[in-house]
């Protein structure tokens, strides 16, 4: 295993998941999709009507809520919500539900205890800066908005999910300002992250030009 820790940031619909699952397969290292973390808060809030607007209510609930990964399956309390939590929905509620000061905290702290031994790749949209600002590798992956649409739309459609491209790109126009406007730990590119855009791009080019980053460093 790859001792060191890469972080990756970006946008919503970016990719980045994707290409941290290829990375680390690549450098026998662990992907950590913190994305899905968030997802999972928001599906249990969602499936259980809490009223996320209330502190101790939101804090009860957040002691309920277990999180584990086994390859690419997602295990919320015991259950694989591994598609459950990847609706456009669910998407959406997670930029809500990401802005709350108590969601972060136990998350974050979740994060960092995970990578402490090192050998992780980490995604999300504020590990540069945030969750691992020690990391060996810090990369922001970006792409237009367009781009993240139109990748959306195809992966629902070869997936049997009705779904409507304007729709989508409207989503992910509202989620960009969502997770770029908020108080707590807003999307940005850390000052001494590399940008790589990708927005016109296959997925072998990402996974080769990041590549290219994670052994120049």
């Amino acid at each position: 295993m790859c001792k060191i820790n890469i972080a990756i940031d970006g946008p919503s619909g970016v990719g980045k998941s994707t290409i941290a699952d290829f990375l680390a397969k690549k450098y026998g290292m662990v992907h950590l999709d913190t994305g899905a973390m968030y997802r999972c808060v928001s599906y249990y809030i969602y499936v259980n009507n809490v009223n996320y607007d209330d502190p101790i209510e939101l804090e009860q609930a957040l002691n309920q809520i277990t999180i584990r990964f086994d390859g690419k399956k997602v295990f919320l309390n015991g259950e694989d919500v591994s598609d459950a939590i990847r609706t456009n929905d669910i998407s959406m509620m997670a930029a809500k539900v990401s802005s709350y000061s108590a969601v972060r905290k136990k998350l974050v702290a979740l994060q960092q205890d995970i990578c402490a031994e090192k050998g992780y790749i980490v995604d999300g949209r504020d590990i540069c800066s945030v969750v691992l600002p020690e990391a060996e590798v810090k990369i922001f992956m970006s792409a237009s908005s367009d781009a993240r649409a139109m990748r959306r739309y195809e992966e629902y459609i070869d997936k049997g999910i009705e779904c409507d491209y304007e729709q989508l790109l409207n989503d992910i126009n509202e989620r960009d300002y969502q997770d770029s406007h908020r108080a707590i730990s807003p999307l940005k590119k850390a000052e001494d992250a590399i940008e790589v855009d990708t927005s016109n791009m296959s997925i072998e080019q990402v996974v080769e030009r990041l590549s290219e980053i994670i052994e120049n460093r």
